[in-house]
């Protein structure tokens, strides 16, 4: 007994100072600093493309389309312990269908995609879907991936940055996450409705709608980038079923259709 004890007690120790030899060999410090410049690149590369954006679009800034906009997203942050300043929302006239995430935080709609949704709920279950993508941090998972973790941190130090950027923009805007992220995306964006008493219905409903085109418009790049619609449109569905949920709307249906039409009107 008094043998086993012993053994027992060598062994603990020899656990013990194997993990602290094999995690004295881990450079923390090495680690820590491609983090930091990880971020560094996050940041620099979402407000270079953000910069893009402004020289080659019409940036709507009209004070009540801004804050219509910013409506409808509050009551999610506030649902869902989001901080609204956090997110850097931007609308631009676009008759694309289109809303997409950049690094640091930025969220680009496009007009567009506000005229095609016949409810608000499938505006904001889009726009939910954008935030769950920031919130996951899928927009450097996506990059990393696609464009390489080394050529995110070069567009950062000049020389070919230019081209990148553009290449990094174009990925964003007109490719879609592989199918888990897009999932998790759409199923955070489900339940962040829920949570704020948002009938998550007319999110799935637009993604079938749009499947349903025999032909899907170029114009219509949310959808486009998303072939699996109708699939997603079937599991949103049969997530909610047997739920039962509120169904509090941000804007009155007269004020949903006014917003439309202001937006209709820009010049």
């Amino acid at each position: 007994m008094l043998n086993k004890t012993i053994f027992q007690g060598f062994l603990i120790l020899a656990i013990f100072f194997g993990l602290w030899f094999g995690l004295s060999k881990v450079d923390f410090v090495g680690f820590f600093e491609i983090e930091k410049h990880t971020t560094s690149a996050e940041n620099k590369i979402g407000d270079l493309i953000w910069d893009q954006i402004q020289i080659t679009e019409d940036i709507i800034t009209k004070d009540s389309l801004v804050k219509t906009l910013d409506s409808l997203i509050l009551p999610i942050c506030k649902a869902n312990g989001i901080e609204r300043d956090s997110l850097k929302i931007h609308l631009v006239k676009n008759e694309e269908v289109n809303a997409f995430a950049l690094p640091n935080n930025h969220l680009v709609v496009y007009t567009g995609l506000l005229l095609d949704c016949k409810k608000q709920e499938a505006a904001q279950g889009v726009l939910g879907h954008e935030i769950a993508h920031i919130e996951n941090n899928h927009v450097m998972k996506k990059l990393s991936k696609e464009v390489g973790l080394s050529v995110l941190i070069s567009a950062t130090t000049g020389g070919k940055g230019g081209e990148i950027v553009k290449q990094i923009f174009k990925t964003l805007s007109s490719t879609a996450y592989d199918r888990t992220l897009e999932k998790e995306a759409d199923m955070e964006s489900v339940k962040y409705l829920l949570k704020a008493n948002i009938n998550p219905e007319p999110m799935a409903d637009f993604m079938y709608e749009l499947a349903q085109k025999e032909e899907i418009p170029s114009g219509l790049s949310w959808i486009s980038t998303h072939p699996e619609s109708e699939e997603r449109a079937k599991y949103i569905l049969d997530y909610l079923k047997g739920k039962k949920f509120q169904k509090k709307q941000t804007l009155t249906e007269q004020n949903w259709k006014a917003f439309q039409e202001q937006v209709k009107k820009l010049d």
